[in-house]
This record gives C-alpha cells, structure tokens and sequence, in this order.
C-alpha cells in the first residue's frame, strides 16, 4: 500500500517537472521568436533607411544629369552666339577704323584745299597777270572740287555720307553759273577800278 502510494506522488512529481519543463520551454521559444522578430523588423527598417537613401541619391543624380544637360546645351548655343558676334563686332572695328582713316585724309585734304583757296585775293592780282592767275585760280577749283565729289561718292554708302551735306546723294555738275562765274563776275566788276588806280600811281610816279 506504501509503495503504490509512493509511486503515485512519484508520478504526480514527473508530470509536474514535465509540465515545468514545458512551460520553461514554451516561454523561452516565445522569447526567442520576438527576439528574431523584433531583429527581424529592424533589419527591415535598416533595409527601408537605405532604399529612402538610394532613391534620394538617385533623383540627386537625375537632378545633376538635367543640369548638366542644361549647361551643354546653353554651352553651345551662347558659344555660337557669341562667336557669331565677335565675328560681326571684328568686322564692324575693321570697317569702322578704315573708314575713320579715310574720313582723317579726307579732312586733311579738304582743310589744305580751303586754306589755299582762303588766300586767293584776286584784287591783287596784276593786269598783265591776270589771265594767268585765273586760270590757276580756277584750276585750284577744279581740283578741289574734284576731290569733294570724289570724297561723297566714296562716303555715300557709309556713315559719314552726312558730313558731306546735300551733295552726300551724289555727285552734281557745276553749272556756268557756279562758283568760276561768280570769280568771273567779280573780276569783270572791278576791272576798271583796277585800272584807274594803276593810271593814277603811274602818274603820280612820273611827275
């Protein structure tokens, strides 16, 4: 009797070292899978920081790639621009110093023939030379005018075209009623006055 009693706490001790056991076992088995879970779930937050990164990074690199593009583009077409006007801009210097080197000659030329002509006084001009004096006198006419009709049909064209005045539309014609009539003119006008007053010197010398 005292062994069967006996063997019955024994059995009632193993099912409940068995049923410790399981417990221990069952606890320690959840623990370990939250354990990989929570591991689990942070390795998906890792691997979701480092997408977020990617993704960053790429539209970072799209974004450089645009501006690049932008850059080459602009690149080029201010390039072209810019060749295409120092070109124009060259051309326009060369055009422009070529033409104020003329437009100096010109003046140059144009001041000496004025100061030639300032200094014909044909009032002091002899009798017995007066036909000479005129013809060099009107010579000089012809050749400044000459030079002058020369001058606006070179600068017609150009930007100085309207230094030259009226005469800048072209060359004109000097008629017989010009500036070598009105020389005439004046000769023939104070001819005789000349002449009295070389007859009066002559008779004051002789007396």
């Amino acid at each position: 009797m005292a062994a069967g009693t006996e063997h019955r706490q024994y059995l009632r001790v193993k099912e409940t070292q068995m049923s410790l056991s399981e417990e221990q076992y069952g606890s320690q088995a959840g623990e370990d899978f939250e354990g990989q879970l929570r591991e689990a779930q942070q390795q998906l937050e890792v691997l979701q920081h480092q997408r977020e990164q990617l993704e960053q990074q790429k539209c970072e690199m799209d974004e450089l790639n645009r501006r690049k593009e932008d850059f080459l583009s602009g690149q080029i077409e201010i390039t072209e621009r810019l060749s295409t006007s120092v070109t124009s801009i060259d051309r326009e210097l060369f055009e422009l110093r070529q033409e104020l080197e003329d437009l100096e000659q010109t003046r140059q030329s144009f001041a000496a023939h004025l100061t030639r002509i300032e200094k014909v006084e044909p009032e002091g001009w002899q009798r017995d030379a007066l036909d000479g004096e005129l013809n060099r006198a009107l010579a000089m006419l012809d050749q400044a005018e000459e030079e002058f009709e020369s001058a606006v049909a070179h600068f017609s064209g150009g930007r100085a075209g309207s230094a030259f005045g009226s005469s800048a539309s072209g060359p004109r014609t000097r008629s017989s009623d010009g500036f070598r009539a009105n020389l005439k003119a004046g000769f023939a006008y104070n001819l005789p006055l000349l002449l009295l007053g070389i007859t009066a010197l002559l008779i004051m010398l002789y007396r």
